[in-house]
């Protein structure tokens, strides 16, 4: 009798379906936009590494958002490119429309420090710092929750 029910407890816990991995889909998408390699995964939050000395993040949840992150005075030719991929693999939104709207927040932001772009469903955000002798810039395209 305790086999029997020991077969079917086994039974029903593979009949079930697996939990969806949305962190999980969300890194698919992303590597799969952007040709980045994974470099480190928790739960909730993943590390890219990409060409030319790009990072990417993604931090996975009810609302989601990637960032791009370079240490230099000049960015890289690709870096609003594959930050529009990133950002389109996560929210939606055409590549090119991110694109743009880090393109001008990263120039305000040069000035002023820190500056966003209302994107629609997104929030792009970007901030300009020194580092030592070089400057970061860090950009994210963040969900915005439209339930409120």
């Amino acid at each position: 009798m305790r086999t029997s029910l020991m077969l079917l407890g086994l039974s029903l816990a593979l009949a079930t379906p697996a939990r969806a991995d949305r962190c999980g889909d969300l890194i698919d998408r992303v590597t799969a936009a952007t040709q980045a390699t994974l470099v480190r995964r928790t739960v909730d939050f993943a590390e890219f590494s990409a060409g030319e000395g790009i990072g990417l993040t993604l931090a996975c949840g009810d609302l989601s958002a990637v960032g791009a992150q370079f240490k230099g005075a000049t960015l890289p030719t690709g870096y609003f490119p594959l930050f529009g991929r990133a950002g389109q693999a996560v929210n939606g939104l055409p590549a090119d429309t991110l694109a743009e709207a880090g393109r001008t927040a990263r120039t305000s932001a040069e000035t002023k420090r820190h500056s966003k772009v209302d994107a629609g469903r997104a929030l792009v955000t970007c901030s300009v710092a020194n580092s030592g002798s070089d400057l970061v810039t860090i950009c994210a395209a963040i969900d915005k929750d439209d339930r409120t």
